[in-house]
């Protein structure tokens, strides 16, 4: 539900995203939805569990639960960088 709602949100963005800023922008855009992205996934637990008994999992390293999040945001990242980067890239085209 998640990857959904990041992939409706990175659309938009790709669709209202000035064209002035360019690749900047798109980079930019990008970090933002991924830290967004790895952030809810962090939030959440792991598999819905409470943090408390997610930090059990992991021996209370906040370090190796923040790595295991990133690792699988980085993995799920490839729908919605493509829905960012499409209507950007369409748009710059028509630009120019």
């Amino acid at each position: 539900m998640i990857l959904w709602i990041i992939t409706a949100a990175a659309l938009v963005l790709g669709t209202v995203l000035p064209l002035r800023w360019g690749v900047f922008g798109l980079l930019a855009a990008a970090a933002l939805l991924f830290l967004t992205q790895a952030a809810i996934y962090t939030a959440m637990g792991f598999e819905g569990t409470p943090l408390s008994e997610t930090m059990l999992l992991f021996n209370n390293s906040w370090a190796a639960y923040i790595g295991y999040n990133l690792q699988i945001t980085f993995r799920s990242f490839a729908l919605p960088l493509l829905a960012l980067a499409t209507p950007l890239i369409f748009r710059l085209g028509r630009r120019t």
